[in-house]
C-alpha cells in the first residue's frame, strides 16, 4: 500500500481558528522563505521597488531569501501582534498551521498547539482533510 493510500491520521479533520494572537510570527527563530511571487506581492503592497524591499525586509540564507526577524525573533512585519501586510503575507504564512511538519502526526499537531492557541480552540471549526489540503495550496 502506498503512502497516499494510507488513511490520514486526521481523516475526521482538524480543529483550527486563527485568533490573531501572533504566536506563529513571534518569539522563536526561524525562516519565512520567499518565492518571487511573495516578493512581488509584498513589494507592490508596500509600494517599494524590488531592490528596496529586499534591502529593507529580507536576508540571504544559503542562497535563499527569507524575511528578517527583529532581535526578539518577531517577524519584521508583526506590529501590535498583527501582521502589518496581512493581505500580502507570504505563502508560508498563509499556509500555517497546516504545514506538512505540523500535520505529520498527532504529536506534531499537539506540539504546534503549544505555540498556536487557535489549534484545537474551543470555538474552532473542524476542517476536513480536503479543506486542509486546499489551505496548504493557498
Amino acid at each position: 500500500m502506498s503512502e497516499k493510500q494510507l488513511p490520514l491520521w486526521y481523516e475526521k479533520g482538524l480543529s483550527f481558528k486563527c485568533t490573531g494572537c501572533g504566536g506563529c510570527c513571534s518569539k522563536e527563530p526561524g525562516y519565512v522563505w520567499l518565492s518571487e511571487t511573495d516578493i512581488e506581492i509584498a513589494r507592490a503592497h508596500l509600494k517599494l521597488s524590488r531592490s528596496d524591499y529586499l534591502k529593507k525586509y529580507t536576508r540571504q540564507v544559503n542562497g535563499r531569501i527569507s524575511l528578517i526577524e527583529l532581535p526578539n525573533y518577531d517577524c519584521i512585519f508583526l506590529k501590535e501582534n498583527r501582521c502589518s501586510i496581512y493581505g500580502a503575507r507570504p505563502k508560508q504564512c498563509r499556509q500555517f498551521p497546516f504545514w506538512k511538519s505540523n500535520i505529520s502526526s498527532p504529536e506534531a499537531w499537539e506540539e504546534a498547539a503549544l505555540t498556536c492557541e487557535g489549534i484545537n480552540h474551543k470555538d474552532a471549526p473542524l476542517l476536513s482533510p480536503k479543506e486542509i489540503h486546499d489551505w496548504q495550496e493557498s
